[in-house]
């Protein structure tokens, strides 16, 4: 089994930073790809950002690109999310997400954290 953990959401002004983070656990050996997701009350669940394996390619939401940076540590076996400029609409419960690929997707995981609350406010 592979768990993931979030931490580092809170409450922020708008314009402010926040930085999360995503800690694997269990057999990591299963997870390659990693991407960070949100659900905002009453909307689905939308993608935010993608690493792969390498971290050498990401791949970003439009409405964070240049805003939001992810990244990884492999040693570490965790996933970051720098998120700069945070806007009120960047509210969401963020959840971190692991597929058992080398490959990013915007779209399929196989592994999911429990998520972490962030608030902008404005």
């Amino acid at each position: 089994q592979v768990q993931l953990g979030e931490s580092g959401g809170g409450l922020v002004q708008a314009g402010g930073s926040l930085r999360l983070s995503c800690a694997a656990s269990g057999r990591t050996s299963s997870v390659y790809a990693m991407g960070w997701w949100r659900q905002a009350p009453g909307e689905e669940r939308e993608f935010v950002a993608a690493i792969s394996w390498s971290g050498g390619s990401t791949r970003y939401a439009d409405s964070v690109k240049g805003r939001f940076t992810i990244s990884r540590d492999n040693v570490k076996n965790t996933v970051y999310l720098q998120m700069t400029s945070l806007k009120p609409e960047d509210t969401a419960v963020y959840y971190c997400a692991g597929r058992r690929s080398t490959t990013i997707s915007t779209t399929s995981y196989d592994y999911w954290g429990q998520g972490t609350q962030v608030t902008v406010s404005s």
